[in-house]
């Protein structure tokens, strides 16, 4: 399962801390996946990815309630927490830089607090995109991107869409070699 983070509605399409709804969208469009369902307090889809069959989600908790989806839709499939790749944005990594894990805490994260609480876990997989650090942390994430800052998400969103295919693929320990030195 591919969780991407963020806040539902069309005020916050398009900022700083919805990359991660952002990220989902451009692999469901990849792998040609409808997000349809509406069930769990979430929006997701079911496809395949490179011969492996996914579940790609978007809570619709807002970010600070994503465990509660998260964790509904983890128990529904029948999913461990290894099995999941959530993807959020990260206001210590450079705008443009990607991390994949194979675990960790939160990083001052709220969705990540939230998924570690209603998991019970750190064990799971994740992508944290650099959205970069500017002003007061709320305004700077509820913030959409700059237009000269437009193309090197463009790009981000791109390469994080291959970090997850790699992931799928491969492995999380391969995608970290793959895409955490680029």
């Amino acid at each position: 399962m591919i969780v991407g983070l963020g806040n539902p509605g069309p005020e916050y399409a398009g900022t700083r801390h919805n990359i991660g709804f952002d990220v989902v969208e451009a692999l469901a469009g990849a792998h040609k996946i409808k997000l349809t369902h509406r069930k769990h307090r979430a929006v997701y889809g079911e496809g395949v990815a490179n011969g492996v069959s996914i579940v790609l989600a978007r809570p619709m908790t807002y970010m600070n309630l994503s465990g509660q989806a998260v964790s509904a839709l983890v128990q529904s499939y029948g999913l461990m927490p290894e099995r999941i790749v959530v993807v959020a944005d990260d206001l210590d990594l450079p705008l443009g830089r990607l991390r994949v894990r194979s675990e960790g805490g939160s990083g001052g994260h709220n969705g990540h607090k939230s998924i570690i609480h209603s998991l019970g876990t750190q064990g799971y997989p994740r992508i944290r995109i650099g959205i970069g650090k500017e002003g007061e942390t709320v305004d700077h994430v509820l913030n959409k991107f700059h237009p000269d800052e437009r193309q090197v998400v463009a790009e981000v969103v791109t390469k994080s869409v291959r970090a997850i295919e790699r992931i799928i693929e491969a492995g999380v320990e391969r995608a970290m070699g793959d895409f955490n030195g680029a």
